[in-house]
C-alpha cells in the first residue's frame, strides 16, 4: 500500500462535526477531482474507500444522491476510474451552495484541506538509497482554487508553492517539517508516526554513510601520507643516511617501512609509544627529505 493510500484510509474514518464542515470538505473534492456540470456536478475517484466516503458525506449533509455514471479503467495504474454524479431538479442549486461557500471558521478550513487531500492528494515518501525526497502535493483545476488552498494552508503556517503542470495547477511542499505539520494538523496521527519512523531512519542512514564517508576520506590522506613517509624513509636508507640517526629514529623508520600500511595509533602501539610521540618521531625524519 502506498503512504498515500495509507493516509486517505486514516482520513475517511472520521466524518465532519457539522454540516458546514461538511460542505468545506465536498467544495475541496469537488475543486480537486470534480466539476460543474450542465445539469449539476461529478467528481472522479479511483478509490473505492474515499468515493464511498465523499458519498456518504453528501448525502448526510447536503440530501445529495450521488449515483455512480461512469467507469473507465485506467491501464498505467491498473485501476477504475470512477464517475459519480448527481443531477436533478435541485442539482445546480446544491451546486452553488457547495462551490460559492465561504471557509471562514478553522474547522471549515481543516475539512478544506482534508477533502483536497482526498480529492487530488499525494504523498511520497523517499525509499532505500533512492535521490528522490519527500514530497506532498495537490492538484487543483484552476489557479484561483490553488491560490485559495494555500491561502486557507497559511492559516495553520502550511506553506507550500505554487506550479502550473499542463492545464492543471499544483500545490506543493518538499519539506519534510511541511508535510509533517500537515499530517498532524489534520489529525493523521498512524500516518505522521510512520512519517516520522521514516524520516528518522533515512537521517540516521545518512549520518551513517556521512560517517562511513568521512571515514574513507581520512583512510586515503593516512595512506597518502605513509606512502610517502616510506618513500622518504627508503631514500634515506638508500643513501646510508638512515644508519647515523638516534636509536629511537631509526626504530620508528623500520617499524613505518616494515608497516606501512599502520595508522599512527596501530603504529604507536607497535612501539609502545604515545601516539604525540610517534607524531613527533615521524616529523622529525620528515625534515631530513633533502638533506
Amino acid at each position: 500500500m502506498s503512504f498515500t493510500t495509507s493516509i486517505k484510509r486514516e482520513l475517511v474514518k472520521s466524518f465532519p462535526a457539522s454540516i458546514e464542515e461538511s460542505r468545506a470538505l465536498l467544495q475541496a473534492v469537488l475543486k480537486t477531482c470534480g466539476e460543474r456540470t450542465s445539469d449539476g456536478f461529478a467528481f472522479v475517484s479511483e478509490n473505492e474507500s474515499v468515493a464511498a466516503y465523499v458519498i456518504a458525506i453528501a448525502e448526510s449533509a447536503c440530501n445529495v444522491r450521488m449515483t455512480l455514471t461512469e467507469a473507465v479503467r485506467d491501464p498505467k495504474h491498473g485501476r477504475d476510474k470512477l464517475t459519480f454524479s448527481h443531477t436533478g431538479n435541485d442539482a445546480k442549486e446544491r451546486a452553488e451552495e457547495i462551490f460559492s461557500m465561504s471557509i471562514y471558521s478553522d474547522e471549515c478550513a481543516l475539512a478544506f484541506l482534508k477533502g483536497a487531500f482526498l480529492g487530488a492528494g499525494s504523498c511520497i515518501l523517499p525509499r532505500g538509497d533512492a535521490k528522490t525526497g519527500y514530497h506532498l502535493e495537490f492538484v487543483f483545476q484552476t489557479i484561483d482554487d490553488a491560490k485559495l488552498f494555500a491561502e486557507i494552508g497559511d492559516r495553520f503556517h502550511l506553506l507550500g508553492g505554487i506550479v502550473e503542470r499542463g492545464e492543471k495547477f499544483v500545490v506543493y511542499c518538499k519539506s519534510k517539517e511541511g508535510i509533517g505539520d500537515f499530517l498532524s494538523v489534520l489529525g493523521a496521527d498512524n500516518s505522521l508516526k510512520t512519517f516520522e519512523k521514516t524520516v528518522a531512519a533515512r537521517e540516521e542512514n545518512n549520518n551513517r554513510n556521512r560517517l562511513e564517508n568521512c571515514m574513507a576520506g581520512n583512510v586515503d590522506r593516512s595512506l597518502t601520507v605513509s606512502a610517502r613517509q616510506v618513500r622518504v624513509l627508503n631514500e634515506m636508507k638508500e643513501s646510508g643516511r638512515l644508519f647515523v640517526l638516534p636509536l629511537p629514529l631509526r626504530q620508528t623508520a623500520e617499524a613505518r617501512l616494515l608497516n606501512p600500511t599502520f595508522t599512527y595509533s596501530e603504529l604507536a602501539e607497535h612501539l609502545g609509544i604515545s601516539r604525540s610521540c610517534l607524531q613527533h618521531r615521524l616529523d622529525k625524519l620528515m625534515s631530513f627529505q633533502g638533506n
